[in-house]
């Protein structure tokens, strides 16, 4: 068991998947790879994001009169893209997949529910009115348990993944992404995804190599 370092699995949600309301290329791909490594309970705490928005939230392009989502605008002095309608509270596409068993899980963490403010990262909030970001409290829960590691898988791969390792790594834990387990928006980003990475000291490891 990994005593010292923690699983994050990102918004392993149905409106990611192929089908859903934003859906990540090939994002039922990491489903069944997600399920088998949780039933090896490798960490000793594992922790799991939902996404989970209020109806009219800002970040939904419906919100905004002749944008298009996928569009960006700026949004308190930082520019915010803008989404398709997704992982609305309370309904199917906000559920964790029931593909997996998700009894493992140490905490839920459920991100977005600020309808003023958009939240890709486990470990703070985007930037609001007041430019800051707050916290959403899973740095300290981490400390708390011993937790100086990280690994992250789910979705998706370009954005609330990288948020996530990056703000780990900014806030001092060492901090992987198991690339196998993870899918982008689009695979025209994952030469970008890779070198913000790299470049940050960020690991990209597969899963069955690091964690035999």
């Amino acid at each position: 068991m990994h005593s010292h370092a923690a699983l994050i699995l990102v918004d392993v949600q149905p409106d990611f998947m192929p089908g859903g309301a934003l859906a990540c290329h090939e994002g039922d791909a990491i489903v069944p790879g997600i399920d088998r490594l949780l039933r090896r309970r490798l960490f000793k705490h594992t922790v799991a994001t939902q996404d989970w928005h209020p109806r009219g939230h800002i970040s939904f392009a419906s919100m905004h009169a002749g944008t298009q989502p996928f569009q960006q605008i700026p949004l308190y002095g930082h520019p915010q893209t803008l989404w398709p309608d997704h992982c609305v509270q309370g309904t199917a596409g906000a559920a964790l997949h029931s593909d997996i068993d998700w009894s493992p899980v140490d905490l839920i963490l459920r991100k977005g529910s600020d309808p003023s403010v958009d939240s890709y990262s486990a470990f703070r909030e985007n930037h609001g009115p007041d430019g800051s970001r707050p916290s959403t409290g899973l740095a300290g829960w981490l400390r708390e348990r011993g937790v100086s590691e990280v690994y992250v898988a789910g979705l998706a791969r370009d954005v609330c993944v990288l948020w996530t390792v990056q703000d780990a790594l900014a806030l001092g834990f060492r901090a992987h992404v198991l690339w196998d387990l993870t899918r982008p928006v689009t695979p025209d980003s994952d030469a970008d995804t890779r070198e913000a990475l790299t470049s940050a000291g960020i690991g990209i490891v597969e899963s069955a190599a690091e964690l035999a």
